[in-house]
């Protein structure tokens, strides 16, 4: 079962667990994808039997410019922020777009 974040039950009165998986990305193509062709039983398990969110790390959604690949320092700011952290690239674009940066 995978849950978008709107679906979640975020009941605070039941656990949760904070899983995260530095270089795990999700694709379906298993051709030259090291998790898929892993033996990760555990992973499976839970992945089968528990609500899951996947969380989109780069790019806007980590306050990168678009087509902007995150890195690990980037993925764990915004998930301790609980918000998107616009990064230096970002705010410089943005000043420079918006007419603030000459100012």
């Amino acid at each position: 079962m995978h849950l978008q974040g709107e679906e979640l039950d975020v009941s605070p009165h039941k656990p949760v667990l904070l899983i995260v998986r530095d270089g795990w990305g999700v694709r379906e193509a298993r051709e030259g994808n090291a998790v898929a062709l892993a033996n990760t039983p555990r992973h499976d398990a839970l992945w089968a039997e528990y609500p899951t969110a996947l969380v989109n790390a780069s790019e806007h959604w980590v306050g990168l410019p678009d087509g902007q690949m995150g890195n690990s320092e980037v993925g764990h700011l915004n998930m301790g922020a609980g918000r998107v952290v616009y990064q230096d690239l970002a705010r410089i674009n943005q000043a420079i777009s918006d007419g603030s940066f000459a100012r």
